[in-house]
């Protein structure tokens, strides 16, 4: 036996010395776009916030102020946890109803301070706009860990965008040489899909690109089994072009009459005007409902009595709102695109269709709408067990892993889709039909941060 040196303390009086894989960590999350805007990449730093916070670490948001004079550093309850926001002095984005972004000639300047003051021990930015540019770039010179993700599709901006159609294909191959310049910079590259972290290995030269959800927390949702009593279809979403919200309708009103379905769109945006003025022309704007902006709780609560969600959009690189839907135990008739199919599992949980086919649309609409009671329960029990692979909790561990700089698996085990697919896809974004209805001066929605 050998003896410990005289100078070794006893057992019992070894300092208890915390883990390094346990210790508390400081987290700087980058943010374009956050609360009280309302879009997934704002809802995912939110929750992804406030889910660390409630593990321990201590988390900073970098984010454009919500208005000209509400810059500074605040205290702010997001994800059900007080997190600080550093609150950067922003500009209104002018061909955008409600988009703000930070000054990019401020942003080397404002990224430095902040890095300084805290001293994180990792930096997590969301996209290669203006804020993941300057914290990317102070973050390198100061050697503090970088994760990326990228929740961005350039064709989705350019539709507010002043660029003429001829030129945006060169402006999309610009953002991607961009983008390649600024997430080449981070330790480990993320997006919250399969099919998005495709993309980006598509058109960058990095070659591994993790597909991290962006999770839900799946206990927020109240599924109901009970046997329906109307055919309620439900949308919940910015009301935008990119989310083809005039195919919803086109093809709500091919269904059959005897059907007494109803259409209920939850979320506002700039065409909400134009879409009631689509559903009076088509004859059924008694039966469709414009709920715009409202609370988190009227939107679960819109969730658990829909009977089929309807997602017609073909630029999602992940759908929380379809997430949400799964959550609720509902079937989902979604577009044949981008992520939409790694969460729609066609004849399992609901149906997919070609983007832009109305009378498909319809037709799979119909097909929910007149399953009988056994094969709806089912549709709803897979849709449960899909969205289990998205718990945020799962979320939060992976990106804990990566902050303190170690190798994960991948979380989501998903099919990269065929390559006719992505070029269909392509295809189908270039050529995005606008609602055709006069022009209408209407006054702008006020924004609520209780909305999806």
């Amino acid at each position: 036996m050998i003896d410990a040196p005289e100078s070794a303390p006893a057992y019992d009086e070894i300092p208890d010395v915390p883990d390094e894989d346990s210790r508390p960590l400081t987290i700087v999350i980058g943010a374009d776009t956050f609360a009280p805007e309302i879009n997934g990449s704002a809802t995912f730093s939110a929750s992804l916030a406030g889910g660390l916070a409630r593990r321990g670490h201590t988390v900073h948001i970098v984010a454009p102020a919500a208005g000209r004079r509400s810059h500074g550093t605040f205290q702010e309850q997001h994800g059900g946890e007080t997190v600080t926001v550093h609150r950067l002095w922003s500009w209104r984005y002018r061909p955008h109803p409600w988009l703000r972004f930070a000054l990019p000639w401020r942003i080397q300047a404002n990224s430095a301070r902040i890095l300084d003051a805290v001293k994180p021990d990792a930096v997590h930015f969301q996209s290669n706009i203006v804020v993941g540019r300057g914290l990317s770039k102070q973050a390198l010179k100061r050697n503090i860990r970088l994760v990326a993700t990228n929740h961005v599709m350039p064709e989705n901006l350019l539709e507010f965008s002043l660029v003429p159609h001829f030129a945006r294909m060169l402006v999309v191959k610009w953002w991607w040489w961009d983008a390649n310049r600024i997430y080449g910079r981070a330790e480990a590259m993320t997006s919250p899909t399969r099919r998005a972290a495709d993309l980006v290995q598509e058109n960058t030269s990095i070659k591994k690109v993790l597909a991290i959800s962006c999770g839900l927390d799946a206990s927020n949702y109240t599924p109901s089994f009970a046997p329906r009593t109307e055919n309620l279809i439900m949308f919940v979403g910015r009301v935008t072009g990119e989310k083809q919200i005039d195919k919803l309708i086109k093809a709500f009103a091919l269904l059959d009459p005897s059907l007494d379905a109803k259409l209920e769109i939850v979320g506002g945006g700039e065409l909400e005007e134009e879409l009631k003025y689509l559903a009076e022309s088509l004859g059924v704007a008694d039966r469709v409902i414009f709920d715009s902006y409202v609370s988190t709780e009227f939107l679960r609560a819109a969730l658990t009595r829909a009977t089929v969600f309807g997602m017609p959009s073909i630029a999602e690189l992940q759908s929380i709102a379809t997430m949400e839907a799964l959550a609720s135990g509902l079937p989902v008739v979604a577009a044949n695109a981008m992520a939409l199919p790694h969460l729609v599992h066609d004849g399992r949980n609901g149906y997919l269709f070609e983007p832009g086919d109305v009378e498909a649309f319809a037709a799979r609409l119909t097909d929910v709408l007149t399953m009988p009671e056994e094969q709806l329960q089912a549709f709803k029990r897979e849709s449960l067990k899909i969205v289990e692979a998205h718990d945020i909790n799962r979320t939060i561990t992976t990106f804990e892993e990566l902050y303190r700089g170690h190798k994960v698996v991948e979380p989501l085990i998903e099919e990269s889709l065929p390559f006719r697919r992505i070029i269909r896809e392509r295809l189908a974004r270039v050529k995005v039909p606008k609602v055709k209805v006069p022009k209408m001066r209407v006054p702008r929605p006020l924004r609520s941060s209780g909305a999806k």
